[in-house]
């Protein structure tokens, strides 16, 4: 499939987010501002970390057609370990990777980075369930570098039983490759292209709450345009973020995996729903929060629905398969995308909050 959408993209003239992937690596070199325009080589800018440069290094200088299929192949490959290597049986892998499925073609068609991202996520948390901390380490800082949503990792900061290995690690890795793209340009372009990434993310966030139709597919996003009520992102994270802190009081559920491993659902919901810079392609991030809930929760005509709900109406809605008229009038303007995951981050945050998780299957490889 990575390969695939690639090729079709690439024939079809359809890359310009690879184009701008491709030329972090190349500003970078010639020391030109990372977040500028440049209509001459791609349409909107780049919003990724200067630490990028060096992750899409090797495909930039590659041709085109190989490097974005080589790029595709790579996020595909990331994911897929991320999800076989959970410490959970492999017939629960295989569901998680089918009902990401589709969601994973929508990112792949853009070139999304959120493909990989959602595996690395993954494997913080394996590694932490391992007690493999430097690793978890590694790849939540090349995550937080990019696109800041490694940072998640710290939900799981509890469960970490060396937790000076820890931090003496992610400190080591944040240096290294904070100073990486060093190597290819100079410690000023660097230091200078971090503190622009700073502010061009914040603008980024306030653009897509006013100006964007096509972002901000958040839970304050739907509130914001269906109502007119305006929340501050800030708050949002906030409150998602106070549940969390009192989700983590129980501290007997927290000896529980499957408690941990849902708390992995709910981190992944909140990435889209309490994030103004959410578009479709990254709502791989969301519903691979809806596919680990499944795997915990009874399956009854109400988890089935609110399965099938977030099929129909948040991954199958962008595509063709959808009624246009409906997706042009309602779906998009009142960015309906989100609704399916709002209704399974509250069940998610009710069995966190409330669930003795007594009749929860033992999930768990043995």
């Amino acid at each position: 499939m990575a390969i695939v959408s690639a090729l079709k993209q690439y024939f079809h003239a359809k890359y310009n987010n690879y184009l701008i992937f491709k030329y972090v690596f190349w500003h970078t070199r010639w020391e030109k501002p990372l977040y500028e325009q440049y209509p001459a080589e791609y349409f909107d800018s780049n919003h990724y970390g200067p630490f990028f440069s060096v992750v899409i290094a090797p495909f930039a200088l590659m041709p085109d057609w190989l490097g974005m299929t080589l790029w595709n192949l790579l996020n595909a490959l990331i994911l897929l370990y991320g999800i076989f290597t959970l410490p959970i049986s492999d017939t629960y892998k295989k569901i998680i990777a089918w009902i990401v499925l589709h969601e994973c073609l929508t990112a792949l068609l853009s070139f999304q980075f959120n493909v990989a991202i959602t595996g690395l996520i993954l494997l913080s948390f394996t590694y932490i369930e391992k007690q493999k901390p430097i690793k978890s380490a590694f790849v939540a800082i090349i995550g937080f570098l990019v696109k800041l949503y490694g940072i998640v990792v710290l939900a799981f900061f509890l469960f970490i039983k060396r937790k000076i290995t820890f931090i003496l690690s992610a400190v080591a890795f944040l240096l290294v490759f904070f100073g990486l793209p060093m190597l290819i340009s100079s410690p000023e372009f660097v230091m200078k292209s971090y503190m622009d990434w700073f502010n061009v993310l914040i603008f980024k966030s306030h653009d897509n709450e006013f100006n964007n139709q096509m972002a901000d597919l958040s839970f304050l996003g739907f509130i914001r345009k269906t109502t007119g009520i305006y929340i501050n992102v800030l708050y949002g994270c906030a409150f998602a973020g106070i549940i969390l802190i009192i989700i983590l009081l129980r501290n007997k559920m927290c000896r529980l995996f499957p408690f941990r491993f849902l708390i992995l659902a709910y981190v992944f919901l909140c990435l889209v729903l309490f994030n103004t810079n959410v578009e479709s392609p990254t709502y791989i991030l969301g519903f691979m929060g809806i596919a680990i809930w499944f795997t915990l929760v009874p399956k009854n005509p109400y988890t089935i629905s609110l399965l099938v709900f977030a099929i129909i109406l948040t991954s199958l809605s962008p595509t063709d398969l959808f009624p246009k008229p409906i997706r042009e009038k309602y779906v998009i303007p009142y960015a309906l995308k989100a609704v399916p995951c709002i209704f399974i981050w509250f069940d998610v945050a009710y069995r966190l909050l409330f669930d003795k998780f007594s009749t929860v299957k033992k999930i768990k490889m043995a």
